[in-house]
């Protein structure tokens, strides 16, 4: 998502909604309550897109060289607020207006972003439409009360990011029950947003640390914490994990999947010791370990 939020960010704020529209679904319908707002600064929490929305007649038009002030109503000043979710299959694109995909549209970007798949549109001041496909449906975008998260338990419960102060390797230890094992934790969104499977499995792996840890010292959680930092930087680095379904805002899949060093490769060697790689079900999430170096 953040690989999405940068690639967009220059593409959107600014812009005016001038109609939207919704699937008839929760998830979905009130996305048409973005008409008439200005698009301010894109923002991520977790695996979520955040969307500052300000009323048009209170945001003055950066192309005609206004300040962009507006009026300070509610959170970042916002009128309204659109939260964008990807799920397992959602894709975000902006495309000229006279595009219907496949439509007109060559390549993956055309051949993936079927009409029937449209979740929600937002048609734009310069001509061109935000679009977000779902093919599955378990991704939402959906317009709330600025910084009202109460409808979204899983943004509300978010945990620190891994890049600020508050995801510290003291907090870190602390989230460790001992009742559940170390990777189950570290996927838990709200001791640390955003860590995935993929990257749980890696940072673990970084880290010499064996999934199944119950409990950590303040070294291995010195060890950890810098291995989560730097698995998730490398992964923005290399545009995101494509294992099937992924896509940026472009269309193009990510590379960070050639760079993985533990995640899906059970059975071969350990980069770190030669020995094969492991591969067990951990509380219902697969996972690829090695026994000699992770302790």
């Amino acid at each position: 998502m953040e690989t999405i939020r940068r690639q967009l960010a220059s593409r959107l704020e600014g812009r005016v909604v001038e109609s939207s529209w919704g699937f008839a679904s929760p998830k979905f319908v009130t996305a048409s309550d973005a008409t008439g707002h200005r698009l301010g600064e894109l923002r991520r929490r977790g695996k979520y897109l955040l969307v500052d929305l300000h009323r048009a007649g209170g945001c003055r038009d950066r192309e005609h060289g206004d300040d962009g002030e507006h009026e300070d109503d509610g959170e970042h000043g916002a009128d309204r607020e659109l939260v964008v979710h990807l799920g397992m299959t959602g894709r975000l694109a902006v495309l000229h207006g006279t595009d219907q995909p496949p439509g007109n549209l060559t390549g993956r970007l055309g051949s993936e972003l079927r009409p029937e798949h449209l979740r929600a549109r937002f048609d734009l001041d310069d001509g061109h439409y935000l679009g977000f496909w779902d093919l599955r449906r378990f991704g939402r975008a959906v317009v709330v009360e600025p910084g009202d998260h109460s409808g979204l338990p899983t943004l509300a419960n978010l945990g620190p990011e891994p890049f600020s102060p508050e995801f510290s390797p003291e907090r870190l230890r602390a989230g460790l029950s001992g009742r559940k094992a170390l990777k189950t934790s570290l996927m838990d969104q709200r001791l640390v947003a955003g860590v995935g499977n993929i990257y749980a499995d890696e940072a673990l792996w970084l880290s010499g640390i064996r999934p199944t840890a119950r409990r950590l010292g303040p070294a291995r959680a010195e060890a950890l914490h810098r291995a989560v930092v730097e698995v998730l930087s490398g992964a923005i680095g290399n545009g995101g994990t494509t294992l099937r379904d992924y896509r940026d805002a472009s269309g193009a899949e990510g590379s960070n999947q050639h760079q993985l060093r533990c995640y899906g490769r059970a059975g071969q060697e350990c980069l770190r010791c030669g020995r094969p790689l492991a591969h067990t079900v951990l509380d219902g999430r697969g996972t690829t370990w090695c026994t000699n170096c992770q302790h």
